[in-house]
């Protein structure tokens, strides 16, 4: 028999995806959803899927509404979080992506049912790896913050790590920037930079290319997630992150890819933190959120370098090349008129 599980987070970019796959092989799934969520990427609750899916109203902060949500299911996914690299109140991101997941934690307690919480965490949340590749040893220095998201995720991963201590069954991820086809989120960044970029609203690189992060398709992380419930090991970390490279590498693939012409100059980063501040000032009048801000200046000053051999070790993951995703992605993206090449 399967076990019924709960996604939180079920009508985001990954959590979408992860509710799909899940059904897909067998499982019982309820989506946890807030009232104003976008479904369109959610599977239908009636016809094929009817008898395997279902979706659930409330919220993350409100613990209520998510103890009713957890009842009879054995798994949670805790998919939830506010992923920006700014906000107007930053207490947003405590209130969601640390009350949230503590909440998880009560009703696990609560419920009585639970056996497994796969909490979704950040590679943010181990810190950044300026001049190496790190694994899941390493621990954020907790001296500097590039964001109040990874702050938020700092904070969350030590109380996910003294869970487990305690004997709760949760296993923590940590993908890397997740891409990839499926919807134009604040968190599908790289697609919202190649948008940009075909639009020639980024004419140049972002700085030199000393940037490094590591990018994960979401596909891979969805498996990654699915096979951490099937062969993780409780209080174990699990990096789902994928190929380390720069976004000027991202841009010179995209460059070959399409036969187009790659950047010629570099934007400074300097300029892009004083675009930042301007974006910052016209978001506060039209209170659209800005694509880059200052701390994603911060971000891009630094290097996020992560191996993953431990989840291909212990969960079969297997992160496709940065090239095979964008394979992916450049065709979604003019599919939907977003880009032209």
């Amino acid at each position: 028999m399967q076990e019924k599980v709960l996604v939180t987070g079920a009508s985001g970019y990954l959590g979408g995806g992860l509710c799909r796959e899940l059904i897909n092989q067998g499982h019982k799934v309820k989506a946890f959803v807030r009232r104003t969520s976008d479904l369109y990427l959610l599977p239908s609750t009636t016809g094929h899927y009817g008898g395997a899916f279902e979706v659930v109203y409330g919220d993350v902060t409100d613990y209520q509404s998510l103890l009713e949500a957890c009842f009879d299911c054995h798994v949670i996914f805790h998919v939830a979080a506010l992923v920006e690299p700014w906000l107007p109140d930053p207490s947003r991101f405590f209130i969601v992506n640390v009350g949230g997941l503590k909440n998880v934690l009560q009703v696990y307690k609560e419920a009585g049912t639970i056996k497994k919480i796969i909490y979704t965490s950040s590679y943010f949340a181990l810190g950044s790896t300026d001049g190496y590749v790190a694994d899941e040893n390493q621990m954020h220095s907790g001296k500097f913050f590039c964001t109040e998201y990874e702050k938020s995720k700092v904070v969350a991963d030590k109380i996910a790590l003294d869970a487990a201590l305690e004997g709760v069954p949760i296993m923590p991820l940590y993908p890397g920037v997740i891409y990839g086809p499926g919807k134009v989120t604040s968190g599908n960044v790289v697609a919202r930079l190649l948008i940009e970029r075909f639009n020639g609203r980024l004419p140049g690189y972002i700085g030199k290319g000393n940037d490094i992060s590591s990018f994960s398709h979401v596909d891979d992380v969805v498996n990654g997630h699915i096979a951490a419930m099937h062969k993780g090991r409780s209080g174990e970390r699990y990096l789902l992150t994928g190929e380390n490279a720069s976004f000027k590498d991202v841009f010179d693939l995209v460059a070959a890819m399409t036969q187009t012409k790659r950047p010629s100059f570099h934007i400074p980063l300097f300029v892009i933190e004083i675009y930042g501040w301007v974006s910052i000032w016209t978001s506060r009048v039209t209170g659209k959120l800005p694509l880059i801000s200052p701390p994603t200046v911060h971000v891009l000053r630094h290097q996020w370098a992560y191996s993953c051999d431990k989840a291909k070790e212990e969960l079969d993951y297997k992160p496709r090349s940065l090239k095979e995703g964008l394979s992916e992605v450049l065709p979604w993206l003019k599919s939907l008129g977003l880009i032209k090449y």
